[in-house]
């Protein structure tokens, strides 16, 4: 059995088989089918080779969403790769972890957005139940070794789902921070009719320069705003899993 911070490459395939019809179907098609048994290879190779791999459930952000019920897409790089951060989820660290830069940016927005409310909490599962899919574009990394798996195959797989998410009728938010995330935008048709909203990456590399900073960006309030535009319930963004606030070391 996998451990909390690696993952044994045969538990991959079972993972997407548990996820919903509608995922699997993506999964399925050619190109990501053939992606993905890549990936297993070259994950069971480096674990062969005494890699630690981090998360032990790689798809967990397609586990309690399907394509029709996703609301906003957030897009992440990769995952994080220090020992306990992994979840499978973007942007997205358990509470007894200290908080990462990115993440603390986005709390502080969210805050901004909505005066008196806050993130509670590093844990954003809570999150899913509301439509909110956190997506990395590349899903396992190595430990201490950031884009360890990029260009491995993950992104074929990753765009075919993102790709499946924009089709659907459904009313969408995407948010795309950062430039490798506004690469995804031709996978979002105009046509139809989501809302893409971009600014920089939350690092504090590049949160606050031009030419479009995510410090001020007001993308939560302005995507809660769009979905009430369209009859439809907005999302709590201090809602997360709960619990402590995030700045204990992992």
């Amino acid at each position: 059995m996998p451990t909390d911070n690696r993952l044994l490459a045969q538990t991959l395939a079972a993972h997407a088989a548990e996820l919903s019809p509608d995922w699997q179907r993506v999964l399925l098609a050619p190109e990501p089918a053939q992606a993905l048994k890549t990936i297993i290879a070259y994950i069971e190779q480096r674990l062969s080779d005494g890699a630690t791999v981090y998360p032990a459930r790689p798809l967990r952000a397609l586990e309690a969403l399907a394509p029709h019920e996703v609301r906003v897409v957030i897009l992440g790089q990769d995952p994080y790769h220090g020992p306990g951060q992994a979840q499978g989820l973007a942007f997205s660290v358990p509470d007894d972890c200290k908080t990462p830069p990115s993440l603390r940016n986005i709390r502080k927005e969210i805050a901004r957005d909505e005066p008196g409310s806050a993130v509670t909490g590093n844990d954003l599962s809570g999150w899913l139940a509301q439509g909110v899919l956190l997506l990395n574009t590349c899903l396992t990394v190595e430990d201490g070794q950031a884009a360890a798996h990029a260009k491995r195959g993950w992104e074929l797989v990753t765009d075919a789902l993102i790709a499946a998410v924009a089709a659907d009728a459904a009313p969408k938010v995407f948010m795309l921070w950062g430039a490798h995330a506004q690469a995804k935008r031709g996978l979002i048709p105009a046509e139809a009719g989501h809302l893409v909203l971009t600014a920089n990456h939350p690092s504090p590399l590049s949160a606050t320069r031009g030419p479009e900073p995510f410090v001020g960006c007001a993308h939560f309030r302005k995507a809660n705003d769009w979905l009430r535009e369209r009859g439809l319930p907005p999302i709590d963004w201090s809602t997360g899993r709960g619990g402590v606030q995030g700045e204990l070391p992992c």
